[in-house]
């Protein structure tokens, strides 16, 4: 078992990356039902939260079917960063998580997210400063180093387990490189290796299939892996990664029926949460993602991110399932430059 303070996991979990405008209670919903063993919030501006702003603050919102699942925080003052662990600390997540990865620069010009690769005692007093305001267990993830020229992922990783956190994951590119190339797992392995490290270490980028998963568990020796992209409309990832890893054997595809019912349980659960509304125009975005690989789909498509009434959109669905029934899915062949989203943290 991998063990974060007091919540167990199971041996070699599978995380779900935090994704700005992604990982909202809906979506965590589909992914926990389908193998996701811990997941966390989009990411919060600690300001935002500190200024009581709306939607910082419904990104607080959990519930009990999801745990275990932990509060993501970014921001670059201390002050600032203590206050929003104790906002954190009152909706009782299992964890609060440190963004310190986030590339984009709207954040990194605030001095936050991946501009703190800049300056590692500033980072070490964030976490510090966010460690004795909280009662919760307090993990990380960011990134290997600022560029390539500084690479300082294994200094970051004692530094911060020094000052208290319980788990760190490490997504395998600088900030440099954004989304770009290929994710570098060497130095995540070296961190793991390390032995003075003893929290758990998971590695995050790039893995897009059950075979990669199980090549990187065997290569790379960490304690388990964070999937962001490769989950956007395709939660069927997780469990297929497991049932690959314990049998070498792989899951047949989610057929039609399969990906339409997932799609009513996104769907009825965003409008519940959100509104009909917006439940209904943030679904939009998911569409396109879980009905890859159908045949001529536009006009269905085209129907479902222009209808604004959830009994027309399973109108439609009923449809697709009548449409393609019987439809043979292939294995995913993912693009995953395809899949953007504002953050990846």
């Amino acid at each position: 078992m991998v063990k974060i303070a007091d919540i167990q996991l199971p041996d070699f979990p599978l995380l779900l990356a935090p994704m700005e405008d992604v990982s909202d209670p809906p979506f965590r919903a589909v992914c926990k039902v389908n193998g996701a063993d811990l997941m966390y919030t989009e990411f919060i501006s600690s300001e935002g939260l500190i200024r009581d702003a709306i939607k910082s603050r419904q990104k607080l919102d959990i519930f009990d079917s999801e745990r275990p699942v932990g509060i993501q925080i970014f921001g670059g003052d201390e002050e600032a960063m203590a206050l929003s662990a104790k906002i954190v600390d009152t909706v009782n997540p299992d964890l609060l998580d440190i963004n310190f990865g986030c590339p984009v620069k709207k954040v990194v010009t605030k001095g936050a997210g991946a501009a703190v690769l800049k300056d590692i005692d500033l980072m070490v007093r964030l976490t510090k400063a966010v460690v004795n305001s909280t009662s919760l267990p307090v993990t990380v993830k960011t990134r290997l180093g600022w560029d390539d020229a500084s690479i300082n992922i294994g200094d970051v990783a004692e530094r911060l387990q020094d000052v208290g956190i319980k788990a760190l994951a490490i997504h395998g590119r600088t900030r440099c490189q954004l989304y770009k190339g290929v994710a570098n797992w060497e130095p995540i392995a070296r961190v793991k290796n390390n032995p003075r490290i003893q929290i758990p270490i998971f590695g995050n980028g790039d893995i897009d299939t059950p075979e990669k998963a199980l090549e990187y568990k065997s290569r790379y020796g960490v304690d388990g892996i964070m999937i962001g992209r490769a989950a956007i409309g395709y939660p069927w990832i997780f469990n297929e990664i497991k049932h690959f890893i314990k049998t070498g054997e792989h899951l047949q595809p989610p057929g039609i029926q399969q990906r339409v019912d997932v799609i009513r349980q996104h769907l009825h659960r965003s409008v519940e949460w959100k509104g009909t509304k917006a439940g209904i125009n943030e679904m939009r975005r998911h569409y396109t993602n879980y009905l890859r690989g159908l045949p001529n789909i536009k006009e269905f498509r085209l129907k479902l991110v222009t209808i604004s009434e959830a009994e027309e959109i399973d109108a439609v669905l009923d449809e697709i399932v009548k449409r393609y029934d019987g439809f043979a899915f292939e294995t995913r062949k993912l693009d995953m430059a395809s899949l953007t989203y504002s953050c990846e943290n």
